[in-house]
């Protein structure tokens, strides 16, 4: 039988779509009416790569710090962490910011919002290096990050509006890379530029490479095709707010999101100044070359989607949380072989666990996402700084135990989270059975 006279036959059969049936025709007006990006569009490729450079851009601002601590103790005569608040001063500005900014977003749209908010912390970024002293360091750091809020308040919003849900998950994925090629790229070339010619010059550098994705993230986004600008309104904001924080399902993703990073700042506000003491009396320049690790982030970031479609989202959380607790429990052991492999186990299970809680927010919030989304960040941020701070005075203390004491507690805060909503699902699952 030809391919002509298969067509034919297929067109006489009951319910078959032909080009004049009315199915077809709605089919076709439902196709042409959805404008969200999918895989294959070169606008697509574009909002993916847009995406992946603001994440360079905001990265290698936030965390442009975190790989000089050990050089700014030792030049400013700081303690562990004192110096950590050069960190968290950045991350405490972004979370504090986050909602007004994602206010802003609704009224003056996604991409003016990421594009305003990126330029100006690279403007900030090139007055870093000239700070006298700690305290200017720390107020300049506040600022940068309260700058930079209008980048992750937004991103999320705008991948959830211009993408189709059926990519959601590997576009939210390759962006969260982008976050870990960012706080790879600043933190190594910062902390070898500053290991060869000082602190200063380190944050010259990463505000060099800020400015050149800055550009890149302005030539590639493509245009808003879904946003519609709304009035701000600071009650309706508050009542936003509210609904999300009446949301069980939201207050436990942002309840992970806060741990999973609590880790994170702990380990990497101290992971440099014990690479640099013993028993390991690494140099500088090949402790600061640790962040390498960061590739491992970038991997399990991408893979976080798949996975969750193989595992669901509890189980891709279990993996995580399971990786992370592990690379814990190895990075205590004395060997350098030992605490390398540690830390690229708790880099890709935060990496796994952050990409997955963070794509579930945009999937739950059905509206005001920009707004769950920063409160989602909030969380995340101030996990950061409290883990980070608390990480390090906990080193200065007891050293390598203290700060993965401190990572550890947040593990177990998680896993009680996961197994909570576990258990309402097993508990809802059977309620329904019972009641047909």
């Amino acid at each position: 039988m030809s391919p002509a006279s298969t067509g034919a036959s297929a067109a006489t059969l009951p319910g078959a779509l032909t080009p004049s049936s009315p199915l077809a025709a709605d089919s076709a007006s439902a196709a042409a009416a959805d404008r969200r990006l999918r895989p294959g569009d070169r606008a697509f490729r574009r909002a993916n790569l847009a995406l992946f450079a603001a994440g360079v851009a905001t990265f290698v601002l936030l965390y442009s710090t975190q790989g000089l601590l050990p050089i700014l103790s030792a030049d400013l005569n700081l303690t562990p962490g004192q110096a950590s608040w050069t960190a968290s001063a950045a991350t405490l500005g972004l979370a504090l910011a986050l909602l007004p900014a994602s206010a802003l977003s609704d009224r003056y749209g996604r991409t003016a919002v990421m594009t305003v908010s990126i330029a100006s912390a690279a403007v900030l970024a090139l007055a870093l290096p000239f700070a006298p002293d700690l305290t200017t360091l720390v107020v300049l750091r506040v600022l940068q990050g309260a700058a930079l809020a209008g980048l992750p308040a937004t991103a999320m919003a705008y991948l959830a509006e211009e993408v189709h849900p059926s990519a959601l998950g590997s576009a939210m994925g390759l962006y969260v890379a982008g976050n870990s090629i960012g706080g790879m790229s600043g933190r190594l070339v910062s902390g070898w530029a500053a290991a060869a010619w000082g602190w200063r010059w380190g944050l010259a550098v990463s505000a060099l490479l800020a400015v050149l994705s800055v550009i890149a993230f302005r030539a590639l986004i493509p245009a808003a095709r879904n946003f519609t600008p709304a009035p701000v309104d600071a009650r309706a904001l508050a009542r936003t707010v509210g609904t999300h924080l009446r949301n069980p399902l939201l207050l436990r993703l942002y309840a992970l999101g806060m741990l999973f990073m609590a880790v994170f700042g702990a380990v990497y506000n101290t992971v440099g100044y014990r690479l640099v003491a013993a028993p390991f009396d690494l140099p500088q320049s090949v402790a600061a070359s640790i962040f390498v690790v960061y590739l491992v982030g970038t991997a399990s970031s991408a893979f976080a989607g798949k996975l969750v479609g193989r595992l669901g989202r509890r189980g891709t959380l279990y993996t995580a949380i399971g990786l992370t607790t592990a690379g814990l429990l190895l990075s205590l052991a004395g060997s350098l072989p030992a605490a390398l492999l540690g830390l690229v186990l708790i880099t890709a299970g935060f990496f796994a666990g952050h990409a997955t809680a963070s794509s579930s927010v945009g999937r739950t919030a059905t509206e005001g996402r920009a707004q769950a989304s920063a409160l989602y960040l909030i969380a995340y941020y101030l996990g950061n700084s409290l883990g980070g701070t608390i990480g390090a005075d906990a080193y200065h203390s007891t050293g390598w135990s203290g700060a993965a004491a401190v990572g550890l507690t947040a593990m177990t805060l998680a896993a009680g989270v996961t197994l909570y909503a576990t258990r309402r699902a097993v508990l809802e699952r059977r309620t329904l059975a019972a009641a047909r």
